[in-house]
């Protein structure tokens, strides 16, 4: 009875061994399948960090901290007031600026008038010129009714009266040098003071900084009462709503990769569940390696091949960064659509977006306003 029940387990385990090598075999199948139809089509790397633009927050004049309106981590909107600077000096610049055009306008005035006076001198020399030819033509043609000495006096008044029209043109060609083919608010010196007052204007402007871009604050090192050099960095902003995703992908994996593409990426932040849709917008020009401060120097000595990574990067759909917002520097993993590799392996225009701030203001319609009201007041 124990003989013929022997063997039960031997087959039992046959069966497994049987069941075990038919579960490999459908799954290596089923693998196979999957790469040979889905996966070899992707490319995936974890490789890859959230990238942003960071823009500083400086100061363009010498001035101390009055007043600071943002700190780290606070959202800020496009043109909202962050730092202010002592307006004190900037001020009476201003006020400088501002009677230095009123005096110049008059001056200009005053040149105006040189012109009329000069031309009145001239005019006056004519008239005397005139007269001393016409005596002196009277007493030549009197004959010995008029002496010789006389007749002389009559010539050197002649001459004398050529000298003062003489004179009286090259005054007025000076006076019009000055002044003449503009009307007094294009007169050189008026545009000159104009200029000064824009300058001071801006330098006035300067005494407040504004957001350039919508984003959040980071980076703030300045402190109320600080003296400011041009140039310090005081803050910066990062407009987290248009970041990007740079992914190092290794040379290997870039053959079918090209512009267009779409790619998946997924967040440690978020995990697994939240996933972003982008698409390439370009190729980074070389490895990371190539770019560094000491770039290898492959050509000398012992050389060991070391497979290099190149940045590919992804824009990300807007939407999907407004409902989970991403910060810059944090690590994704990202999967790279490559069966459509019809597309340019070269981005033509620019990688992400265009990031514009605030040029400066010369004052704007306030500055304009003040201007026509001192041209106006002055006589121009």
């Amino acid at each position: 009875m124990s003989n013929a029940e022997t063997p039960a387990p031997k087959s039992n385990r046959r069966r497994l061994l049987i069941i075990l090598a038919v579960v490999v075999a459908v799954g290596a199948v089923i693998y196979g399948l999957y790469w040979l139809f889905y996966a070899r089509h992707f490319e995936s790397t974890n490789d890859a960090y959230v990238g942003g633009d960071i823009v500083a927050i400086t100061s363009r004049e010498n001035a101390t901290v009055l007043a600071l309106h943002a700190d780290n981590t606070q959202s800020v909107r496009r043109g909202q007031l962050l730092i202010e600077f002592d307006p004190i000096s900037a001020k009476v610049a201003m006020d400088a600026a501002e009677a230095n055009l009123a005096h110049t306008v008059r001056s200009v005035r005053t040149d105006v008038s040189k012109v009329a006076q000069a031309r009145a001198q001239l005019n006056a020399a004519h008239v005397a010129l005139a007269q001393a030819q016409s005596d002196s033509r009277r007493r030549a043609s009197a004959g010995d009714a008029v002496s010789g000495e006389e007749l002389n006096h009559a010539r050197d008044a002649v001459q004398a009266a050529q000298a003062s029209v003489a004179a009286a043109e090259s005054n007025l060609a000076e006076a019009q040098a000055t002044v003449e083919g503009t009307a007094v608010a294009r007169n050189p010196d008026v545009l000159a003071a104009i200029a000064r007052l824009r300058q001071a204007a801006i330098t006035l402007g300067h005494m407040k900084l504004y957001a350039p871009v919508d984003g959040v604050v980071a980076q703030r090192t300045v402190q109320i009462g600080q003296q400011i050099a041009p140039g310090t960095p005081l803050m910066a902003v990062v407009p987290l709503q248009s970041v990007w995703i740079d992914a190092n992908f290794k040379e290997g994996q870039l053959e079918d990769m090209r512009i267009g593409q779409t790619a998946e990426v997924t967040a440690d932040i978020y995990g697994g569940g939240v996933t972003y849709h982008g698409k390439i917008v370009g190729l980074g020009a070389g490895s990371g390696s190539a770019f560094a401060l000491l770039p290898p120097q492959n050509a000398s000595g012992n050389w060991i091949k070391i497979v290099q990574r190149v940045p590919v990067r992804i824009a990300l759909d807007p939407k999907e960064l407004s409902e989970h917002p991403l910060r810059v520097g944090l690590s994704v993993d990202v999967s790279v659509d490559v069966r459509d590799s019809s597309g340019p392996a070269m981005a033509s225009g620019a990688a992400v977006h265009d990031v514009r701030g605030d040029a400066g203001s010369d004052g704007g319609a306030q500055t304009d306003a003040l201007i026509r009201r001192i041209l106006a007041e002055n006589g121009a």
